[in-house]
């Protein structure tokens, strides 16, 4: 970091020989313009097409990344990078680098992250995919506005500005197009300053199709703002069902119901416990995922949340566990003993198939927290453990009379 720069302006590459030149251009022309100190940096990801020797020859400084894949690209070319600032942009000339004063604006007023808004600046016909620009951009955004209360409005726009220090910081991990959501994702939980700009995105200059996959990607980035997103991929869903099985369960506990002309009964009974051992369940992933994601650094700690998994502990969660399947223990022996008052002869199912459900739905339900409870409690065992071992032996005189002897 001894030749550190004001800024690094990235592009992450993968057989752009079209149109890199072209992107390079505009960036020396931005720094020339403004009188940035600054680099211009191609993260190479294996490219065949010539794309390093035209890089090299228009003047940019070239890394080569092994690892495979958008996000891998982007975060060795963060850790090469020399400036205190960088700016990273897809190399298929659909962005604009010589139109780059409103991020520097940005990062030197403080800003952590600056995100690029491509659709409050303009979008060129034929630049972005119909199902891109009405469907799957604005559907993933918005989920990511509602999961993480960010207020990014342009999730996957490519062309953003950072700190790199900041952005070093998030320990990033991913290696794919989802780096672009990790990214916003981990910034807005670390309550880093993140902005947006207008930016405008024009059709891209290659020939060949884009590396980008409408469909895979897609879900990689769903599947990512869910997997950081515990509350809503199982806390929100297990409470619902829950509730809905508890109460369901609670009408129909004493007999069947009939609301207008439909009848509920034993069935619809079923349906609640099962309601209730679904709900219980995703509400045990839903600590268990918070409790992992939040140890091993994916998600920041929360002060709330860790004083609750402190009252949740092992020996709490195995005495509610076995109260349950006691319970339900004491209603199936009085299923049977119900059954045996009868000669162990026919029974009504609508009578006697209710305390059986009560009383499977117990022990099904208090295994299943016995279980998570310590997947709970293996998880919260410490990284690094010092072992005995290790640790230094106590001053034992007879010890250390040996240990001259064998000197």
């Amino acid at each position: 970091m001894a030749e550190q720069v004001e800024l690094t302006i990235l592009m992450p590459c993968l057989d752009e020989a079209e149109t890199l030149a072209i992107c390079i251009a505009k960036a020396r022309s931005f720094l020339a313009i403004s009188g940035i100190e600054g680099e211009i940096l191609i993260a190479d990801n294996g490219s065949t097409d010539g794309s390093l020797a035209i890089a090299e020859a228009a003047g940019a400084r070239v890394v080569p990344i092994a690892q495979r894949g958008y996000g891998a690209a982007l975060a060795g070319g963060i850790a090469a990078a020399r400036g205190r600032y960088i700016i990273m942009g897809d190399a298929d000339d659909s962005y604009d680098f010589s139109h780059l004063d409103a991020f520097m604006t940005q990062l030197r007023a403080g800003a952590d992250l600056v995100m690029g808004n491509r659709f409050a600046g303009g979008i060129a016909p034929g630049a972005m995919p119909w199902h891109h620009r009405y469907i799957g951009n604005p559907v993933l955004s918005t989920l990511g506005r509602r999961f993480f209360h960010t207020p990014i409005s342009d999730f996957h726009c490519g062309l953003r500005g950072f700190s790199r220090e900041a952005i070093v910081s998030l320990n990033l991990r991913t290696i794919g197009m989802e780096f672009a959501s990790e990214m916003v994702v981990k910034a807005t939980l670390a309550q880093l300053d993140v902005r947006e700009v207008p930016t405008t995105l024009a059709k891209d200059g290659r020939s060949r199709p884009p590396h980008l996959r409408s469909f895979r990607d897609g879900w990689r980035h769903l599947r990512f703002l869910l997997l950081f997103s515990p509350r809503w991929l199982f806390l929100y869903p297990g409470f619902v069902l829950l509730w809905l099985g508890l109460i369901v369960g609670g009408i129909l506990l004493p007999g069947p119901a009939r609301i207008g002309g439909v009848s509920f009964d034993v069935h619809t009974f079923l349906i609640a416990a099962l309601c209730i051992i679904v709900g219980l369940q995703s509400i045990s992933f839903a600590i268990i995922g918070r409790r992992f994601a939040s140890r091993y650094g994916f998600i920041p700690r929360s002060g709330s949340y860790d004083r609750l998994l402190e009252a949740l502990t092992l020996e709490r969660i195995l005495l509610v566990a076995v109260l349950l399947m006691l319970s339900g223990l004491t209603a199936l022996f009085w299923g049977v003993g119900e059954w045996a008052a009868r000669d162990f002869g026919d029974l009504n199912p609508s009578i006697t198939m209710r305390p059986v459900i009560v009383a499977l739905t117990a022990l099904v339900s208090g295994f299943q927290l016995m279980m998570s409870g310590f997947m709970s409690s293996m998880i919260n065992i410490p990284i690094y453990e010092r072992r005995i071992a290790d640790m230094p032996a106590p001053d034992d005189p007879m010890q250390r009379r040996r240990q001259q002897d064998r000197t």
